[in-house]
């Protein structure tokens, strides 16, 4: 694993509301991810976990601080550059798999990259090749309501690699999952961010699975320091 960052926080602070109302749930926030690295962020709810992968995801910015990605400091790119990098560089799973129930697990996949512009045919075999990835060839043509929980989840998790991210978020990936599924998943997440070279940030509240990564940051109420452990 390479010790150059691919992703970098400084002094990273986030906010909601207004007055007094206003919440604090990042503050004055360092983290470095290094390449290659698969990161295990933890805490208790309402900590900001979500939050600080919004960030990093180029979903939302900072009150104050620095997001900078393979480098570029992402604060001074307007909206529409920031989307660019976000489809190019960044894979996203959440804890609700969100397939388009309209369509089969192949065209869920493939979508990504037809909304980038690809091909059917391209968009297809890239597809196909996900579909054998994740050990869901013969599921190819069935639609979500037809596929379990944990073939849901495989299908999102290569969804998020169609278009050959280095970075791949996960939010509470394994959530709605039993243990059986979670650990099945979590082991094809590992695999494929081994075999990809992916850098990976993945948020969960199962500390088990958390040891399984190679690092581990506890994120803390803001005001509290964090760590690594």
């Amino acid at each position: 694993m390479s010790e150059r960052a691919l992703v970098e926080l400084r002094g990273v602070s986030k906010g909601f509301g207004a007055g007094s109302t206003r919440v604090e749930v990042l503050g004055a926030l360092d983290l470095d991810v290094p390449e290659g690295q698969l990161l295990a962020v933890v805490g208790p709810s309402g900590v900001g976990k979500s939050t600080l992968l919004h960030l990093v995801g180029l979903l939302d910015r900072p009150d104050d601080g620095r997001v900078t990605l393979d480098g570029d400091d992402v604060e001074v790119l307007d909206g529409e550059a920031r989307a660019r990098l976000r489809n190019r560089m960044i894979g996203f799973v959440f804890q609700h798999h969100y397939l388009l129930d309209e369509f089969d697990a192949r065209d869920n996949i493939a979508l990504p990259l037809r909304i980038a512009g690809k091909g059917a045919a391209v968009a297809r075999s890239r597809a196909d090749e996900l579909l054998e990835a994740v050990s869901l060839t013969d599921r190819a043509h069935h639609f979500p309501d037809q596929l379990s929980g944990g073939e849901q989840q495989r299908v999102a998790v290569a969804r998020a690699l169609a278009m050959k991210p280095r970075l791949l978020l996960a939010d509470e990936p394994t959530g709605n999952l039993d243990r059986a599924n979670s650990e099945q998943v979590f082991d094809l997440v590992r695999e494929l961010h081994l075999l990809a070279g992916l850098t990976s940030i993945i948020v969960t509240h199962d500390e088990e699975l958390a040891r399984m990564c190679d690092d581990t940051f506890h994120l803390v109420p803001a005001g509290q320091s964090v760590e690594y452990v």
